[in-house]
């Protein structure tokens, strides 16, 4: 039961001590495998919530190596001679996930009517938002895997944005001015993210109320059906099921499909698809998943990551992975 708070593996490093909220260090183990890899005797890890902060360590010197460099400075580091950037699109997506059948709060237009939700997804603009919030540096999508993927289904692409189809369909709901609230979690991009979404479906007439929640507590209240709304991302799997199984099948575990979505006939293809591990047996099993999802929104995807690495320019044989894990091999300072 010791596990978290002392973890035991066979990795290039051992765990040495845990301070919370100020710092993870490990050390080098002497007896891995393939230790000529690894070049650095103690790793530390400091959690820096500001992304700004944290690019101000990383220009004094005081870090090596920062992850999450928010994309609006992706210039700022690019432009400093004594740093280099990596990035890679990332496996995740974020979206919004909609409250069906989580509970009271589930009881409104947009947690009702499919109509609603494909409003709100008419009234946003996925390239524009990429542009405003992330330089134009991240993924716009409409899936739970990025377009590039192999397992994207082509056949239904990024929906351009049509204010006028959006306004029928709330008109034919009987629903003119629909009022939402949208959970954001308190990171500054997630946040002005969820102000863009909120001005672009104003347009539209829905009066969105943006309820910006520590990330924690968030997932708490979303988990016991307290929200109707998410602004919400999942950092992703390498396999597709990976993505979409847990969030959107009936017997999935509610901490991750929080807003109680169940259909019996979609759940044959996640199983279907789970049986093979042959692409093209496979995506015909996606493609009809893809029609069901994209039709009832119990998730709207919007945008994937692309991870973001700022590092001391003198930092050599660092290699991005779109899982967002840091591979010490190679790693070396010249």
């Amino acid at each position: 039961g010791e596990f978290s708070s002392h973890p035991v593996c066979a990795g290039p490093y051992k765990f040495t001590e845990r301070v919370a909220q100020d710092r993870i260090v490990l050390d080098r183990f002497a007896d891995y495998w393939n230790k000529s890899a690894i070049h650095f005797d103690r790793i530390v890890f400091l959690p820096i919530v500001d992304s700004t902060v944290r690019l101000a360590n990383l220009q004094s010197g005081g870090l090596d190596l920062i992850e999450r460099v928010a994309a609006t400075d992706v210039d700022a580091v690019k432009k400093d001679g004594r740093l280099k950037l990596a990035e890679i699109t990332g496996l995740g997506y974020v979206g919004i996930t909609t409250n069906l059948d989580n509970g009271p709060r589930a009881k409104n237009p947009f947690g009702q009517d499919a109509r609603v939700r494909q409003a709100l997804e008419l009234s946003i603009d996925r390239n524009a938002l990429n542009q405003v919030v992330f330089n134009g540096l991240f993924q716009p999508g409409n899936q739970w895997v990025p377009p590039g993927n192999p397992y994207y289904v082509k056949s239904l692409p990024i929906p351009e944005r049509d204010v006028a189809k959006a306004k029928q369909l709330l008109q034919a709901a009987n629903m003119p001015h629909p009022s939402i609230t949208m959970t954001a979690s308190t990171t500054p991009e997630i946040l002005q993210a969820a102000q863009v979404i909120q001005s672009m479906a104003a347009e539209s007439g829905f009066d969105i109320k943006i309820q910006a929640t520590e990330f924690a507590s968030a997932l708490d209240l979303a988990v016991k059906g307290d929200f109707e709304a998410f602004l919400i991302g999942w950092s992703g799997r390498t396999d597709p099921d990976g993505n979409i199984y847990n969030f959107v099948a009936c017997k999935a575990p509610p901490a991750l499909n929080t807003g109680h979505y169940c259909n019996p006939d979609l759940d044959r293809e996640l199983d279907s698809a789970r049986q093979t591990a042959d692409p093209a047996e496979r995506m015909p099993h996606y493609a009809k998943v893809a029609e069901r999802v994209l039709a009832d929104r119990p998730l709207i995807y919007l945008w994937h990551n692309k991870y973001l690495y700022g590092m001391n320019a003198k930092l050599a044989g660092f290699t991005p992975y779109p899982d967002g894990l840091i591979r010490p091999q190679g790693i070396k300072l010249q």
